[in-house]
């Protein structure tokens, strides 16, 4: 259950210390895109240190390189321990998750580690949208992020503020991880700069029952926590529905002039499961 994810260079220390001031909910350290070739390596030592080193109070997720390239192996080697929560694949399918899952189950058990890892997929090819259904229910899959700059980039069209070219993408994921019971991770805003735009990109993302973002600046997370968190409205209906739920056994009944029936109060549920988790 997740509202914000961040994405931190992990070849920046400054950054990365300072990413445990911020309040997301995730924070994703980078050795992908936001690694250069020549620095992967200096990167991959930083970030562990950096884990060995730091209690950093949220989800740990790290950004591996795609699993067709070397730096993948690598990367799992420097930084698979019981200090990292997920491992964040890049252009998934559902052959990478498979050999991933391989991976990791060889690392958990030559390192003794007392969880398993799991993984969030990233949606960035053509391909992968239509494989999305058997990413959702792979191995270890907890969350699919759609990352919208490749995959418009696969599709050779132009990324726009209004997003209308990835609304096919974004419901797909979103469909696929609501059936699987899993994070729906909407894709980043990428002007820092436009709060009002970020503030109605979310209001569209949850319209398509995205239930995360990712975020690529500290100054976003707040707007997408509040966007994503229940309203106090909302958290105080679902409160009278499940305790008025609880004095009908069965059936539907009426409440404020309004029919509650099993959907419903299921809804209600989940509300105050999120209100709990996120401590409003």
């Amino acid at each position: 259950m997740r509202r914000s994810l961040l994405f931190i260079p992990a070849n920046n220390p400054a950054m990365m210390q300072n990413s445990l001031l911020f309040q997301a909910d995730g924070i994703i350290y980078d050795l992908e895109d936001a690694v250069s070739i020549k620095d992967k390596d200096s990167a991959r030592t930083l970030l562990t240190h950096f884990l060995e080193t730091t209690r950093v109070n949220c989800e740990i997720i790290v950004r591996i390189n795609g699993l067709d390239t070397p730096e993948a192996k690598k990367d799992l080697e420097s930084i698979v321990s019981d200090a990292i929560d997920t491992i964040m694949l890049p252009k998934a399918d559902p052959e990478a998750l498979s050999n991933l899952d391989t991976l990791l189950t060889s690392f958990e058990e030559k390192c003794h580690l007392k969880k398993k890892i799991k993984i969030i997929p990233i949606i960035e090819l053509a391909m992968s949208l239509l494989d999305v259904r058997a990413i959702a229910r792979a191995k270890r899959v907890d969350g699919i992020l759609l990352g919208a700059e490749d995959f418009t980039k696969d599709m050779e069209v132009e990324r726009t503020k209004d997003g209308l070219e990835i609304l096919m993408a974004r419901s797909l994921v979103a469909t696929c991880a609501k059936a699987y019971k899993i994070d729906a991770i909407d894709t980043p805003f990428t002007d820092t700069s436009d709060e009002e735009g970020l503030i109605k990109d979310c209001i569209l993302a949850l319209k398509l029952a995205m239930n995360a973002k990712a975020c690529i600046h500290p100054n976003q997370i707040p707007i997408v926590n509040a966007k994503f968190s229940p309203s106090p409205e909302a958290i105080v209906w679902a409160k009278k529905v499940v305790e008025a739920s609880q004095k009908h056994e069965t059936g539907a009944f009426s409440l404020e002039g309004k029919m509650i029936d099993k959907p419903i109060i299921e809804r209600c549920q989940k509300i105050l499961a999120k209100a709990r988790k996120f401590g409003l």
